[in-house]
């Protein structure tokens, strides 16, 4: 199994942060506007439109308020496998935001690296703007 950890230093203080992650169906409008274009909410689930096209099921696992953490997994598709998690810790006067995907086949890796590097930079920015 393929597993890519990302983490980045942000400008703003952990509760501003959480309020956007755990914000589970405005991904497109508060936590990372443009990387994804449109989020619908289902039944336990969120389909995710990215700015490239693509979409995704993503069933939600866990919003955990006291670890400020969110899991999900994308369901369908081509990967066999999917898990991945967005948690939020105080940094000194910032916040740390770690991004975590674990998936098969592992030839995605390549291509789910950058994915998840172009989302944080947008991340980032969004949330220092609104810090």
């Amino acid at each position: 199994m393929a597993t890519i950890r990302r983490e980045v230093t942000i400008a703003t203080d952990p509760a501003t942060a959480w309020d956007a992650l755990r914000d589970v169906g405005a991904l497109h409008t508060r936590l990372c506007p443009g990387f994804v274009v449109n989020t619908v909410m289902e039944d336990g689930a969120r389909v995710v439109t990215f700015g490239n096209g693509a979409t995704a099921r993503e069933l939600l696992v866990s919003v955990d308020d006291a670890e400020r953490r969110v899991v999900w997994s994308v369901v369908g598709g081509q990967m066999t496998h999917h898990n991945a998690s967005a948690q939020v810790t105080a940094d000194g006067d910032r916040t740390r935001f770690v991004w975590i995907a674990d998936f098969l086949p592992h030839e995605f890796g390549p291509v789910m690296a950058p994915l998840i590097e172009q989302g944080l930079a947008v991340i980032k920015k969004t949330l220092e703007k609104k810090g």
